[in-house]
């Protein structure tokens, strides 16, 4: 993804979509600082328009990070869709895809992968933000349940998604902390999630 430059010429957004450009450069911000220490000033700035601007599409900053948030969640689930494409249907690659997918995503955007999960204000009033919520861990068990050769959702599924989820998520977290930093693993990345992807569907 390109990065906006500060002096970007105003005229360019007249006919653009602005929308995007402000949340792109909030998410930039937001990389950059956090969440917490950017003004919406700054995130007009960068995308070269005026101060006034982003309150023609944001009510305020909260919800303009709450656009990032979801842009996120979008991002994440395309390329979890993207990933899958290609690869042999009811296969362990596939279960490994969904880790590899969410890891990676963490890896490549920590900032905004820690703000779609710690956004907590208001978020569970935002209908935008519950779906999509719910479309990407949808696409966990309907995958889940492909392996076992079912397009029904059952309990089963439910559970080993959620176990699934449980491991990836956990060690996102320790990778952005710089928790493994200092561990010398005896399995590659891959290798791991191979592992639990066949543990967890060991039953199947």
């Amino acid at each position: 993804m390109n990065d906006l430059k500060k002096d970007a010429p105003r005229e360019r957004y007249h006919h653009g979509d602005l929308r995007t450009q402000l949340i792109e450069a909030t998410r930039q911000l937001i990389e950059q600082k956090g969440p917490d220490h950017f003004s919406v000033a700054e995130a007009s700035r960068l995308a070269g328009v005026s101060s006034a601007a982003p309150y023609k599409h944001f009510k305020d900053k909260d919800d303009l990070v709450r656009a990032v948030a979801l842009g996120g969640m979008r991002r994440q689930h395309d390329q979890l869709i993207e990933e899958l494409d290609g690869l042999p249907p009811q296969s362990l690659d596939r279960i490994s895809a969904l880790g590899r997918v969410y890891i990676r995503f963490a890896l490549s955007e920590p900032a905004v992968f820690r703000l779609m999960f710690g956004l907590s204000k208001d978020h569970n009033e935002d209908d935008a933000l519950v779906q999509q919520g719910e479309n990407m861990f949808g696409a966990v068990k309907a995958e889940v349940a492909r392996y076992r050769g079912s397009d029904v959702i059952e309990e089963i599924d439910e559970k080993r998604a959620f176990q699934l989820w449980s491991f990836v998520h956990g060690l996102s977290f320790l990778l952005l902390d710089g928790k493994l930093t200092q561990m010398e693993l005896p399995v590659s990345l891959d290798e791991m999630l191979d592992d639990i992807g066949r543990r967890v569907m060991q039953d199947v």
